[in-house]
């Protein structure tokens, strides 16, 4: 009898100690108490939404940097300078070579009439104005040679002996056409011309 109380109490013991190691190292938290970092938990749905967003803009804050106002034109924007205006623009530029003596001359003739004459050197060797009608027949013969249309050398005409080669600049086109190969436009450009060497001193 006392064999059977000894194994009672020894298997009782068992039990109360299989019970108490069940609910040992438990955190103290409530059993009901949500998970924290669960799929489901406060913190998960926290960095889910994201950060909060901010609330209305104060006046005066667009997130631009300090000290750079909104609208600023950039660089690229920026307005280009004007160019040179028309009366200082090449109107023409009419070179003549050859001739007898191998000479050369150089008639450059701005878009307000003044011309200047450069010698073989390239140096200053007159210059002048031409008058207003003269000017005005000077732009109509130089739109009636029509540049553009011409080849780059045109040919033709029976060969001239130490005849004159001219070359004329005119809207961004040049053309050199030896003397017998010039056309009546081409004839009436060089008609408006100021002369391509100086008169001789008397």
């Amino acid at each position: 009898m006392r064999a059977f109380r000894a194994v009672a109490a020894v298997l009782l013991s068992a039990v109360v100690l299989a019970g108490c190691g069940s609910g040992g190292g438990g955190s103290d938290k409530p059993s009901g108490s949500p998970p924290t970092g669960g799929s489901g938990g406060p913190t998960a749905s926290a960095s889910a939404s994201g950060p909060p967003s901010p609330g209305p803009a104060s006046p005066g804050t667009t997130g631009t940097p300090p000290g750079k106002p909104t609208g600023t034109p950039s660089a690229s924007s920026a307005p280009v300078s004007p160019g040179p205006s028309s009366a200082l623009e090449r109107l023409v530029t009419v070179t003549r070579t050859g001739g007898y003596a191998g000479k050369a001359a150089t008639l450059l003739v701005k878009g307000d009439g003044s011309w200047t004459r450069l010698d073989r050197q390239y140096q200053p060797a007159g210059a002048g104005k031409l008058a207003a009608d003269r000017e005005a027949r000077l732009r109509t013969a130089l739109g009636q040679a029509d540049l553009a249309r011409l080849p780059r050398f045109p040919t033709g005409g029976p060969a001239v002996f130490d005849g004159f080669v001219y070359t004329f600049v005119h809207g961004g086109y040049e053309v050199t056409v030896a003397q017998e190969s010039l056309t009546p436009a081409l004839r009436g450009v060089l008609a408006e011309l100021p002369a391509f060497e100086a008169d001789p001193p008397r």
